[in-house]
C-alpha cells in the first residue's frame, strides 16, 4: 500500500516539473505533492533524532559501564586485601581446626586442593575417629583382613588397567567409523571411553586413590560404607536363638548405614550352610578379646588363679566340626565346701566348678568341672567340648553380660 502511494506521489512530481501545456493538472495534484513533502521532512527529523537519543544513550552506558567496572576493581581489590586464606593460618591452629573436624568434613576437606589433601588423609587424624566409631568392635583380625584385602586390591589394579587399554582403543575406533560412515553429526553419541572416564572422575571425587589405599582414612570409608566386612563377634547370635543365650560367636560383619546396623555372617556348623542375620544393633558386638582363630583352643593362662564368685567366659562346641563360641559363667564352690567364705578352700583344689546359672538347676548345662593343672579340651559327643578359659577382671565386660541376662531361666 505504502509503494503504491509513493509511485503516485513521485508521478505528480514528475508532471509538475515538466508541465504538459496540453494536459491541465487537477488541483488536488498541489494539496498531494504539500503532504508528501512534509512527511518526507517529519521522517527525516525522527530519524535524526532517534540516531542522536541513541548515540546519547550509548555515551551514557558506556560512561556508567566504565565508571561501575572501575567501582567493582576497587571493591575486588579490598576484598582481595581483606581475604585471607585457610593456609596462611599457624601451622598449630589449622591443625586443631582439622582434628575437630568431623569425619564426614575431614573427607570433604581434602578435596579443596592439593596441600590440604595431604593434612586430611594423615593417620593420625583418622586414628581419633576409628577408634571413636569403630574401636569396640575392630581388632587385631580385623586389621590383618583389612591389610590383605589391601594389598589384593593394589595387584589386582594394574591388570584391570591393561585389560581397560583395549576396551579403550576399540571404542575410538567405532568412533571413527562410525564418524566417517555417517553424514549426519554424532555430537549425541558418547564412546565407551567417554563414559570410563567419567565413572573413573567420579570415583577419584568419592573414594580415595591408591595411593592411599592403606591409610586409616581409607580404612574408615570401607567400614562406613559398608565395603569390608571384618570379623567380630556377636553376643546372643542369631537373635537370641535359645540355643545361643549368653554366647558369643565369631561372624564376619558388614555395617548398613541406613539403619546404623550390622549384617552378621556366622560361619558354617558342621553340615549346616552359613547362617546370615540382619539388623544387628552395636550393643550386640565385640571385638574379640583374644586372638585366636574359633577353631582352635585357647591356651588358659589364669586357671591357678580362679577362684569362687569369679567371672569367666569358656569356650564350647557342640562337635569336633563347629567352631567354639564363648559363653559366659562363673566359678562356683565344690561340693565338699559348704560356700563359708571364711573357711573356703575350693581356690586350692585342682579341680575348679564352673556354673552357668541362666540354666535351671538339675539341668546338664548348669555346672561343669575342670582341672586347674591339666586342662586342654573336655568333653564328649552328648555334652560337647569345654575348651579355653579367660577370666573377666573389668566391670565394663561384665555388665554387658548382665545386660543379657534372660528374662527366665532356660531348662
Amino acid at each position: 500500500m505504502l509503494l503504491y502511494f509513493f509511485i503516485t506521489c513521485l508521478s505528480l512530481l514528475f508532471f509538475k516539473s515538466f508541465p504538459v501545456k496540453s494536459l491541465p493538472l487537477p488541483p488536488w495534484v498541489f494539496e498531494v505533492r504539500l503532504l508528501f513533502s512534509s512527511k518526507i521532512k517529519s521522517l527525516v527529523s525522527i530519524g535524526f533524532l532517534s540516531q542522536t537519543h541513541s548515540a546519547r544513550s550509548m555515551s551514557m552506558s558506556i560512561g556508567v559501564g566504565s565508571r561501575t567496572t572501575s567501582i567493582a576493581k576497587h571493591d575486588d581489590e579490598i576484598n582481595t586485601e581483606q581475604q585471607m586464606c585457610v593456609l596462611d593460618l599457624p601451622e598449630l591452629v589449622l591443625e586443631c581446626i582439622l582434628e575437630r573436624l568431623p569425619a564426614e568434613s575431614l573427607f570433604r576437606m581434602r578435596g579443596v586442593c592439593t596441600s590440604l589433601r595431604e593434612r586430611c588423609v594423615s593417620d593420625h587424624l583418622w586414628e581419633k575417629h576409628m577408634k571413636k566409631k569403630w574401636g569396640r568392635v575392630i581388632g587385631p583380625a580385623a586389621y590383618r583382613e583389612w591389610q590383605w584385602q589391601s594389598m589384593a586390591n593394589q595387584k589386582q589394579s594394574p591388570n584391570q588397567n591393561q585389560l581397560a587399554k583395549p576396551q579403550k582403543a576399540a571404542g575410538k575406533g567405532l568412533m571413527r567409523i562410525l564418524s566417517l560412515s555417517l553424514s549426519w553429526p554424532l555430537s549425541w553419541i558418547r564412546s565407551s571411553s567417554d563414559h570410563d572416564e567419567f565413572i573413573k572422575s567420579r570415583r577419584r571425587t568419592c573414594f580415595p586413590s591408591h595411593q592411599h589405599e592403606n591409610s586409616v582414612m581409607s580404612w574408615y570409608l570401607a567400614l562406613e560404607t559398608g565395603r569390608f566386612w571384618f570379623p567380630a563377634q556377636v553376643y546372643n547370635r542369631e537373635n537370641g536363638h535359645v540355643g545361643f543365650v549368653l554366647s558369643c560367636y565369631d561372624a564376619e560383619l558388614s555395617y548398613d548405614p541406613r539403619t546404623d546396623t550390622f549384617q552378621a555372617r556366622y560361619p558354617p556348623h558342621g553340615r549346616r550352610a552359613v547362617a546370615v542375620e540382619n539388623c544387628v544393633p552395636w550393643e550386640r558386638l565385640r571385638a574379640p578379646p583374644v586372638d585366636t582363630s574359633p577353631h582352635d583352643l585357647h591356651i588358659s593362662d589364669c586357671l591357678n588363679d580362679l577362684r569362687p564368685g569369679d567371672h569367666i567366659e569358656i569356650q564350647w562346641r557342640r562337635n569336633k566340626e563347629f567352631p567354639y563360641g564363648w559363653w559366659y559363667g562363673v566359678v562356683g564352690h565344690l561340693e565338699s565346701c559348704d560356700g563359708n567364705e571364711t573357711y573356703c578352700l575350693c581356690h586350692n583344689s585342682d579341680n575348679v566348678v564352673l556354673e552357668f546359672n541362666q540354666y535351671a538347676r538339675g539341668s546338664r548345662w548348669r555346672c561343669t568341672t575342670i582341672s586347674r593343672k591339666n586342662h586342654r579340651e573336655k568333653g564328649d559327643e552328648a555334652d560337647g567340648f569345654y575348651g579355653g578359659i579367660r577370666k573377666l577382671c573389668t566391670k565394663e565386660e561384665i555388665s554387658v553380660w548382665k545386660c543379657l541376662w534372660p528374662t527366665q531361666v532356660l531348662e
